[in-house]
């Protein structure tokens, strides 16, 4: 059966099919430790569950608005302005089923035969699979170790043509960890003036797991580009609502509805209950998000300090999300057959660097979004594997 030609581009995400082995060999009475997943390994706090079951039994059972229900689309707002002290219209707000959606819509929306699309190489793998499906030309941002895993400013302005119609950036990063400097955000935003026609995506799912004092550079800060600026953010990592599938965007005015329309005929509206569940989480207590970040921080410090002292590898600190992307050329081993190799005979699921780009060649990610006494005999199996 023939299909039409834009299936056959679509890529995939190999976390997913990592998982899935991982846990074929668990069922198969393998002791799998699973440091590949980037999804938290707490539950999701218990308020918010309670939030959701309420909106249950309350009967809130039915459709909503496409964009989300206006008190979370307030909160999304109010909680921005908590945090940036930035000022979001709710009305420019839309609640969508995941981070993927506003990837989805935004690549989608600008992405034909003929332009170009920037992207992070190494980035979510999503940004390039949803370019290619489009027929649009994927054009790589490096994100270099030499950089700390941040953007040059110089270097992504210099690959723009009169054929780019979005870039898409990503702060704190996955998979690197990298967090781009505020100088650089300024450096790009300028240059942005000499490209008025070009949108910015801006990524920025990890903005509340940063470490060493970083903090986080919103481009909703640059008034100069809010008219083009798509804000993609959510609640899965921040509140450990992976399964929940939530996320939230903000649009500029000229965009919004045609997000909206899309969003009318794709998937209608958000699960309602989940909404309530959501709206618990930013106007409840956020202990639970500190708690979580200061777990974070101490198995990233673990991390680090193991596979530095690992033969052939080293590994610059991450600065944000949680994950680490520990270099492996030193050791002799291509990267995804490292990959493969740690999990079928060490145990130990990790990605290889290339699922994340060309530029991920000779790294490997490391989720720590696991305990830490897993993590330390993961990497205590992955320095006897190397030692061998």
């Amino acid at each position: 059966m023939q299909t039409v030609a834009n299936f056959d581009r679509i890529g995939e995400e190999n976390a997913f099919a990592v998982l899935a082995r991982a846990n074929a060999l668990a069922d198969q009475g393998r002791d799998i430790i699973n440091l590949g997943i980037g999804q938290p390994d707490f539950p999701t706090p218990e308020h918010i569950v309670e939030a959701a079951v309420k909106a249950l039994h309350d009967g809130q059972h039915g459709y909503t608005a496409a964009t989300g229900i206006p008190p979370l689309r307030e909160a999304v707002a109010a909680d921005l302005h908590r945090r940036f002290n930035a000022e979001v219209n709710p009305d420019n707000v839309m609640v969508v089923p995941g981070g993927k959606v506003t990837m989805f819509t935004a690549i989608l929306m600008f992405g034909q035969p003929g332009v170009e699309i920037m992207y992070p190489d190494p980035g979510f793998p999503i940004y390039r699979s949803m370019i290619e499906f489009t027929g649009a030309t994927p054009v790589p941002i490096p994100i270099r170790e030499e950089n700390g895993f941040a953007f040059s400013a110089e270097e992504t302005l210099g690959l723009i043509s009169d054929r780019t119609r979005l870039i898409i950036v990503n702060s704190p990063a996955n998979p690197c960890g990298g967090v781009t400097p505020k100088a650089e955000i300024d450096a790009l935003v300028a240059g942005l003036a000499d490209w008025p026609e070009v949108a910015v995506m801006s990524d920025e799912i990890y903005d509340q797991m940063l470490y060493d004092g970083e903090k986080h550079v919103t481009l909703l800060d640059y008034p100069e580009i809010r008219d083009r600026l798509i804000l993609l953010n959510g609640w899965s990592k921040t509140y450990a609502m992976t399964g929940w599938r939530l996320g939230w965007a903000v649009w500029p005015d000229a965009l919004y509805d045609k997000a909206r329309k899309l969003a009318v005929n794709a998937w209608s509206c958000v699960n309602t209950p989940a909404q309530f569940g959501a709206l618990a989480a930013l106007t409840g207590p956020q202990d639970a998000v500190a708690e979580m970040g200061a777990a974070f921080d101490a198995r990233r410090r673990v991390v680090v300090e193991l596979l530095n002292a690992m033969p052939g590898v080293s590994c610059v600190v991450p600065k944000g999300a949680f994950y680490a992307f520990p270099n492996i050329s030193g050791t002799g081993w291509q990267a995804k057959k490292l990959a493969s190799a740690l999990l079928e005979d060490a145990g130990i699921a990790t990605i290889g660097g290339p699922d994340f780009g060309v530029l991920g060649e000779g790294y490997i990610r490391i989720s720590y979004a696991n305990s830490e006494d897993n993590i330390r005999r993961a990497l205590g199996r992955m320095k006897e594997f190397l030692e061998r």
